[in-house]
This record gives structure tokens, C-alpha cells and sequence, in this order.
């Protein structure tokens, strides 16, 4: 693979359409809208013209569609760029994408390799680069508005105004290497110090945000706890509206985890149906106990059921102790003493059967989820675990270089400080990150 290479892709999803794109990027993209398109000249930059994309091998007509041309570095790659929209059938977009791959000089494109050519030429950074990634995948409003705002630049501003303000501490910092004997202010070196310390400080705030980043992007995980028989996977097709799970009077019937993904007003959540705790009577039931235990450890929210006409079981109720559990008293619909009492007063009743309590489950399940959030207006969250990684490398150097006694060790902290910035960002040492970020990309971004 060489950046001078041209390549083209499917920029549109596979399968029966309305509208199909192609797009190319690189040097012979001028060549391949000619030949395909038949035009004496180029159309105007930016503008979308009707044409006929004919083989150039065969003269057969491929399809009637629009072309549009996007001379660099004004695109996206900062390559020349041209894009066809074709009509979406099936038999259309591969008679194209053939043709495409036939002419010289052109190839298909790996996955993300339009947006790693935008990198490379300074486009976008990291962080947006990771957006694009983020907002193809958003399945909830939620996900769709961290992405945008990611995208905008809302997180790599603050990364980079933490990096000049370092710069500049780190200027200041050469100079009592460089001039030891010159006049300079007795507080320079105290002033700087306290500049040192405030930044570790902001950067240690910004990384204790309950991962709420990470946790939207990738989506919350709700399990469904409870002893056998407590309505567990009725619960689930209830809050998924489909039937999921078997459903049955006998105990042990669920073995393994089952899960279900669900918009939970905006929010992306998934639900985990579990075994019913209980002492197993067979290895493969304990497993599913097992699995269920492990689940409820991993989970960022738990619904832990009790059957409102038994009395509760000691192992669920062990469970409430966890400050990310939710007490459901079900089978809110058959007679019977109801044990809530027993489970807290915020304990919440309801019958997968009638929908009695759904609502007011769904709206404690939202609620929990945007405190989990904490979606107050703050910047734009951190959204993967390399952007922690990298500020906890910075934060640890800030912290080094504040209390150093050594001049020399003050500057080479920062310097480690600045590397660190720059990673989140791509400023350096991005070489080695490259293909991972991008591999994770659909082909045609």
C-alpha cells in the first residue's frame, strides 16, 4: 500500500438502493473521470453534473448517473477526488466497481484509508479521524451528538491549549538551563512551578469523568439479575418488545447470558438477560450462576428481581448492596403479598404480562443512565482508552516535573508531558498508531 496510489471504494452500503457512490482519491482520479464520464473537460470544482459512465475497454454504457470533481488539496484527502452516484442496484455498482478496477493506476481501498489520507495531509486530526469512525457507527441521537462534537474539534481544542501553555512552560524552563548566569526573575521558577501543578490538576479533572465518554460510545451495560422464576426473561422481551428469551416455568431454564441492544430515550444500552441464582444442581446450571455473578460485577447498572408472591432470596438481596442496583418487584399483576417492603421503598413494581410499572421502570432506567452520563453541558468526554491512557502519562509527568529539584529533570517531564499531548492528537509518535485507528474503519471512509 502506497500513499501514491489511487484508490477507489464503495463510499455507499452494500445492497439494494436508491443511490450508489464511488469514490475516488489520488492521482489518476482525474484520468478515471475522464474515461469514465467522457468529458473534453473537467465540470466545474464542486459542482454535480449528469453524465452517461460508459467502459472505456468496451464502450458499453454502465449507467446514467451524476459526477462530481473535487480538484486538491480542496478535499477531503487533500488529493484530487472524484465521486460518481450511480443508480443503487446491484448488478450497476458491480458493473462499475469492475470497471474502476480494471483502469491503470487503481485500486481498491483499504478500510479508513480515505480519512488516513485526510490525516496525513492535515485535514483532520486523530481525534476527528476517530469521530467519522464514531458517527457511521452512532446508533442513538446520543452517540450521533458526541460524535459531531468530537468531530468539531471540541476535544482536540482543549488538547492542543493544554499543549501550547506546556510549550510555553517548557520555553521558560530552557531558559534557566541555557542562561544559568543571566538576571532572571527570582519568581520565574516558582511561577512556573505553580503553572506546572495547575495543569496536572485540570488534566486529572478532565480524566475523572466516570468514563462517561467511553461509556456512551460503546454503550451501557444493564443486567437482569434475579432467582429462577423471578420474571427475568420475561422482563427482557418485555423491554425489547420481541420476543428474546424462553420463557417458562421451569427453573433454570436460561443457561447463559442473553443479550439485547435497545435506544433507551437516546441512550445505547444493553440488556443481559442471566441465569437464576440459586444453588446449582448440575455444572452447567452453576456456570450460567457463575456467569450471571460475573456479569452483575461488570455491569454499569443492575435490575435485580424479586417475585412479589415469594419472599425474597438471600442472594438477590445481597445484590441491592451494590450502589448501581435497581430493586424490581415483579409479577405485579397476580395476587399475592407483595414484598416490596422487604426490598427498600424505592423498590419498583411491575408486570411484564399487563405493562404495569414498565413506564415508570424505563423512566428510573433513563434517569440512572444520564447520571451515569452526566451530560452537563462540560467539553467533549474522552472516547477511547488510548486517550486515557495518554493524558494519565501526561498527568504522572506534570506531577514529576512539579516537584523535581533537578532544572534539567523539570524539562525533560515536560517534554514527556507535550509527547503525551501530541499522541491523543497525532502530533508524534503517531506512526505505530496509524493502522490500528484506522483498520477499525468501513472501506469507502
Amino acid at each position: 500500500m502506497s500513499s501514491s496510489d489511487t484508490i477507489f471504494a464503495l463510499a455507499t452500503a452494500q445492497g439494494r438502493a436508491g443511490i450508489a457512490v464511488f469514490r475516488i482519491s489520488g492521482p489518476a482520479a482525474r484520468e478515471a473521470l475522464e474515461a469514465l464520464a467522457g468529458f473534453d473537460t473537467l465540470p466545474p470544482p464542486r459542482t454535480t453534473i449528469r453524465c452517461r459512465m460508459v467502459d472505456p475497454r468496451s464502450g458499453d454504457l454502465l449507467d446514467d448517473g451524476l459526477a462530481v470533481w473535487f480538484p486538491g488539496p480542496a478535499s477531503f484527502t487533500g488529493e484530487d477526488v472524484a465521486e460518481f452516484h450511480t443508480h443503487g442496484g446491484r448488478a450497476t455498482v458491480e458493473a462499475l466497481g469492475e470497471t474502476l478496477a480494471a483502469l491503470p493506476g487503481l485500486r481498491l481501498a483499504e478500510p479508513g484509508e480515505f480519512s488516513k489520507r485526510a490525516f496525513l495531509a492535515g485535514k483532520i486530526d486523530l481525534t476527528e479521524a476517530e469521530a467519522i469512525a464514531d458517527l457511521v457507527d452512532a446508533e442513538t441521537d446520543a452517540q450521533r451528538l458526541q460524535a459531531l462534537a468530537q468531530l468539531g474539534g471540541g476535544l482536540s481544542k482543549k488538547l492542543e491549549a493544554w499543549r501550547a501553555d506546556l510549550i510555553d512552560i517548557l520555553a521558560h524552563t530552557e531558559a534557566w538551563i541555557d542562561f544559568p548566569d543571566e538576571d532572571l526573575p527570582a519568581d520565574v521558577e516558582a511561577a512556573a512551578r505553580a503553572r506546572i501543578a495547575g495543569l496536572a490538576s485540570d488534566v486529572s479533572d478532565f480524566l475523572d469523568d466516570n468514563r462517561r465518554g467511553e461509556r456512551l460510545r460503546d454503550g451501557l451495560q444493564v443486567a437482569i439479575l434475579g432467582a429462577p422464576n423471578a420474571g427475568k426473561s420475561s422482563l427482557l422481551n418485555a423491554l425489547a418488545a420481541r420476543d428474546v428469551a424462553i420463557v417458562s416455568d421451569i427453573a433454570g431454564t436460561t443457561r447463559d447470558v442473553i443479550e439485547v441492544h435497545l435506544d433507551l430515550g437516546g441512550w445505547p444500552v444493553t440488556l443481559a438477560d442471566t441465569a437464576g441464582l440459586r444453588d446449582a444442581e448440575d455444572a452447567v446450571e452453576q456456570e450460567g450462576v457463575n456467569r450471571a455473578l460475573a456479569r452483575a460485577d461488570e455491569a454499569d447498572l443492575c435490575l435485580v428481581l424479586f417475585d412479589s408472591t415469594q419472599p425474597p432470596d438471600r442472594q438477590s438481596l445481597d445484590l441491592l448492596d451494590r450502589t448501581n442496583a435497581i430493586a424490581v418487584a415483579t409479577k405485579a399483576d397476580l395476587p399475592g403479598k407483595p414484598q416490596a417492603p422487604a426490598l427498600g421503598q424505592c423498590a419498583l413494581s411491575v408486570s411484564a404480562i399487563s405493562g404495569e410499572g414498565l413506564p415508570g421502570l424505563l423512566s428510573s432506567l433513563e434517569g440512572a443512565v444520564a447520571d451515569l452520563m452526566d451530560v452537563s453541558g462540560g467539553p467533549v468526554p474522552l472516547t477511547r482508552l488510548r486517550h486515557r491512557v495518554a493524558l494519565a502519562e501526561c498527568t504522572d509527568a506534570l506531577r514529576r516535573a512539579a516537584t523535581a529539584v533537578d532544572t534539567e529533570l523539570v524539562a525533560e517531564d515536560l517534554r514527556l508531558a507535550v509527547r503525551a499531548l501530541g499522541r491523543v492528537t497525532g502530533r508524534v509518535d503517531i506512526e505505530d498508531l496509524l493502522d490500528v485507528i484506522f483498520s477499525d474503519f468501513c472501506i469507502g471512509k
